[in-house]
């Protein structure tokens, strides 16, 4: 019997670690945007001021707190 082996894409270290930066990257994106749809009760809630909010809508997707980073 003749055994054959199928081929099977396994993505690099190096692919799977640009996948999860730009995953990190977009969810920091998505978390942020989600802080401006926030009513006064919530941001009350959580401490937050409409000027919090804005700083930190306004940082680019780097700009992450050190335990955020990969």
């Amino acid at each position: 019997m003749a055994h054959t082996v199928a081929q099977h894409h396994v993505a690099t270290p190096r692919r799977a670690g640009l996948f999860r930066l730009v995953s990190k990257a977009f969810s920091v994106w998505r978390e942020r945007r989600a802080l401006t749809a926030l009513d006064a009760h919530a941001r009350k809630d959580l401490g937050l001021s409409e000027q919090d909010i804005s700083i930190e809508t306004a940082r680019p997707i780097w700009d992450v707190p050190q335990t955020w980073r990969l």
